[in-house]
């Protein structure tokens, strides 16, 4: 039987780090890192960060947006990067962020989350604006196959807080509903352990002022945390940041590991990894 996500996340903590290092081929780094601004400098952009994160971060993540702006022969840059990084035995969370309703969200869902697929990823990330249950075919099958989902939840760009700090019904923000949502589905699928459901929210935001301190977790909820790094977030902060999140926080990282360039990547890894281990939370 395939172990569960959560399952598989928790050996991740323990045997690397809550390390998260992002694969985002930009045209401003391909171009610091001496490659074109193709597909074929996105896939070796990838290929060298695998190698990097290889034995010492657990977890990569790359940003589907960049490679798909080449089309065709960017999917197949990233396909040749996914299959490197599984080889690798990395942990890869696909940011595709997809979202739809019924059978073309199956659709999604069989592309990224189906073992043996050529975009196959161990967890997804995906927009629940359509509705909640309109993300039921992706968590059906992420369960079936052991894989993960990772729901926005609460976002750092502004035009976001229109949606995520309106109050439904309950009164609760839209942000704390779809927490409470991904909370119930792993409390009904993973009782007592890490969920394979996870949510994600922005290391630079104010978990208070969207409700997301108000609907305490009832079980472990693996949190997405982009905004380390870069964007401003201090990883020593983890612990206040998140509160009764931060037991399942994946620190995500991406430029300012990337910076370092390809002669300094796997150093910059490596004091991301003592960093994030060194955090309280």
């Amino acid at each position: 039987m395939t172990a569960s996500f959560g399952t598989r996340l928790d050996e991740v903590f323990v045997r690397s780090s809550r390390l998260c290092v992002g694969i985002d081929p930009h045209r401003f780094l391909l171009e610091a890192w001496g490659l074109p601004d193709t597909a074929a400098g996105a896939g070796a952009f990838g290929l060298a960060v695998v190698e990097a994160a290889a034995g010492r971060a657990g977890i990569v993540k790359p940003q589907v947006a960049f490679f798909e702006r080449f089309g065709s022969a960017g999917y197949i840059a990233l396909e040749g990067v996914l299959a490197a990084a599984r080889d690798a035995g990395l942990l890869v969370i696909g940011d595709a962020k997809r979202g739809e309703i019924g059978t073309s969200m199956e659709g999604y869902a069989e592309a990224w989350l189906t073992p043996g697929s050529p975009l196959e990823v161990d967890a997804l990330t995906v927009n629940p604006y359509l509705g909640f249950g309109s993300l039921q075919p992706a968590l059906e099958l992420a369960e079936q196959h052991g894989k993960g989902v990772f729901v926005l939840t609460a976002t750092s760009n502004p035009e976001g807080r229109d949606v995520q700090l309106a109050e439904d019904r309950a009164g609760l923000t839209v942000a704390a509903s779809m927490l409470d949502e991904i909370d119930h589905w792993n409390a009904r699928h993973h009782p007592g352990a890490t969920g394979s459901i996870g949510a994600v929210i922005g290391a630079t935001l104010r978990l208070e002022e969207f409700g997301l301190t108000e609907v305490p977790p009832t079980t472990t909820l693996p949190i997405l945390a982009p905004g380390f790094g870069h964007q401003g977030a201090s990883v020593a902060d983890l612990g206040s940041i998140y509160g009764d999140l931060a037991p399942g926080v994946i620190v995500s990282e991406s430029r300012s590991i990337l910076a370092a360039g390809p002669s300094g990547i796997a150093d910059a890894v490596e004091r991301s990894i003592a960093a994030v281990r060194s955090a309280r939370g």
